[in-house]
């Protein structure tokens, strides 16, 4: 009888474990680590090109569709609106899957080969698809975590930096060097970890617990032993020649860092578990049931967005011009729930948006850019490589510290978060006038620098985000917010940065007497390749910084404010209520 006791309690455990919030932001780490794969481009692309006979125009045109795809996520944002979590993570599993499959396909000759538009609607549906993976995962995550969500979104946005490093490990130990299966790895990776977890991602309810913040620095460490990691052995790599079994070794030191997180969580979960054990009885059997994650189901939902009576008449009897004043004059205050309408028109909204053009176009365009810098200023090609993969780890440095220390600075000396917007767009200045003007070895500082703040500058975006416009539309407005992003690329990179490029190109082959029809790739040598458009780009980026200042001086008093006022009060009302009719009880 003991005996099935204990194994029935260990089987409530477990299910405990699988029901509870800790296990749901577990599995939001896992599908964040392979929803990366657009950053994998580079290394499939040339097999992309060499079978299907593609030139270099077309491989290009293939990586803007990608772009494309991977930037515009409003409508995995509108879906979310009107659709429970799960269905947004089938989805994106059924687009990723479908979309790199058959780019896989493609390029085996298992189908005839297709049309270069196919292609680009191919790979623009999977890289669309990890749109969908970041609204199902990171949005319910903020939800369940509303007091935490710099941490949160710091540490979701850096797995997700690291994703193509653990997917080239991955490949490297099942299929070994071949560039064709990669892409067959991105298409059922990302989509079998949507199926594992569909249902394990939900929203629910929202507890304060005392020690969240420790759970959540113990996640960050976690994170930056495999970030470290995955460096060394990127390097490694590159430098030694490694055996199969040697692939195999470091895949499985990395999935076991990966998967490090679920100890941390399952040790909380216990705590939790014995404390509801030790629960009186007289609470109504409350210790027997999982009372401190109880799913939020859609009829909760409902019930909660039914409009009181009053507000359905004057809804009904509202004639255009009171809709008009409510979106441009009667906002909710800063940190409500506003409308995606309210949201998108409000100046704060605009500011932001013009901030995010000028930092994150700028940046991308640095990134893009970086390989044929490296090139033009005589670095040899190894040392190209080590460029980009210290824009990597930085990038994964930058989501972290942008989460962690703007969330701690906040809480401890309400430190404004769009203040420290400011301070990156300053510090990114910095690195694209290093490439401006350079000198012996500033690339590494540059590429330190422009990682750094590029990675630095999503999270908060979409945490400012949160907190001014509130979370009732957040999947929809955090995907608008975004869509900054490839705009000011497209602008600043293919407008601006490329054609100044060419000019500085058409110069030298005047210089050496030739014209462009006589050579085959129109390349540049020398300082004064990018020195104008850096510093056009620089330029640009302190100009958002100043944009971003006039946001930090609108949202000064809502920063000294409590911003988490209103999910403290939440989380605490059931404990009240509970502990009322407990009260309530006793006396009858």
């Amino acid at each position: 009888m003991v005996e099935a006791q204990a194994g029935g309690g260990g089987l409530q455990f477990v299910l405990h474990v699988v029901r509870g919030r800790w296990f749901s932001l577990f599995a939001s780490f896992l599908i964040m680590s392979g929803a990366g794969a657009t950053y994998l481009f580079g290394t499939y692309s040339q097999e992309i090109k060499l079978s299907l006979g593609y030139d270099q125009t077309t491989l290009v045109l293939l990586g803007f569709f990608k772009d494309l795809g991977a930037n515009v996520g409003v409508l995995s944002g509108l879906i979310a609106e009107v659709s429970p979590t799960w269905f947004v993570l089938l989805v994106g599993a059924a687009m990723n899957f479908t979309g790199y499959f058959m780019i896989w396909f493609s390029v085996i000759g298992k189908i005839s080969k297709p049309k270069v538009w196919q292609m680009c609607i191919y790979i623009c549906l999977g890289a669309n698809s990890q749109n969908f993976a970041n609204t199902g995962a990171l949005v319910t995550s903020v939800r369940n975590f509303p007091e935490s969500r710099g941490n949160m979104i710091g540490l979701l946005k850096g797995f997700t930096g690291l994703s193509g490093a653990i997917m080239t490990q991955l490949y490297l130990a099942v299929y070994g060097n071949d560039a064709q299966s990669l892409i067959l790895l991105i298409a059922w990776l990302p989509a079998a970890l949507s199926l594992v977890f569909v249902y394990t991602i939900r929203e629910m309810k929202v507890v304060r617990q005392p020690n969240q913040q420790t759970v959540f620095f113990h996640c960050l460490l976690i994170s930056i032993v495999l970030a470290l990691f995955l460096m060394v052995m990127t390097l490694l790599e590159k430098a030694v020649s490694f055996s199969h079994a040697a692939y195999v070794v470091a895949a499985a030191v990395s999935c076991a860092l990966l998967f490090s997180p679920l100890l941390v969580f399952i040790r909380e979960e216990l705590a939790i578990w014995r404390q509801m054990k030790q629960m009186p009885v007289d609470n109504g059997g409350a210790a027997n049931t999982n009372a401190e994650n109880p799913p939020v189901t859609v009829e909760d939902n409902e019930l909660n967005q039914i409009p009181e009576p009053q507000k359905e008449i004057n809804s009904k009897t509202s004639t255009s011009s009171s809709c008009f004043s409510k979106i441009f004059f009667e906002k909710p205050a800063r940190g409500e729930d506003y409308t995606i309408l309210q949201a998108l028109l409000s100046t704060d909204m605009l500011i932001l948006f013009l901030a995010t053009f000028c930092g994150l176009g700028s940046s991308l365009t640095a990134v893009d850019n970086m390989g044929q810098i490296g090139g033009s200023l005589g670095y040899p090609k190894t040392t190209v490589k080590s460029f980009l993969s210290l824009l990597s780890i930085w990038n994964f440095f930058g989501r972290i510290f942008s989460g962690f220390v703007s969330e701690s600075l906040l809480v401890r000396y309400k430190f404004p978060r769009t203040l420290m917007m400011t301070l990156v767009l300053l510090l990114s200045c910095i690195g694209l006038l290093l490439i401006a003007f350079p000198f012996p070895r500033s690339l590494y500082v540059a590429s330190i620098i422009i990682g750094f703040s590029f990675g630095a500058q999503l999270p908060l975006l979409f945490t400012i985000i949160s907190e001014l416009f509130g979370l009732k539309y957040y999947s929809t407005l955090f995907n608008c917010g975004q869509l900054a992003s490839p705009l000011g690329s497209y602008i600043l990179n293919v407008k601006v940065t490329g054609p100044l490029y060419d000019r500085e190109a058409l110069k030298d082959l005047g210089i050496k007497g030739l014209t462009r029809a006589s050579v085959k790739e129109l390349t540049c040598m020398g300082s004064q390749c990018y020195r104008l458009a850096f510093i056009i780009l620089a330029s640009v980026t302190f100009f958002g910084a100043m944009a971003s200042l006039i946001l930090v001086a609108r949202t000064r008093q809502f920063y000294k404010g409590d911003i988490y006022k209103k999910f403290k009060e939440q989380a605490d009302a059931p404990d009240t209520e509970m502990a009322s009719s407990n009260s309530n009880n006793k006396t009858s």
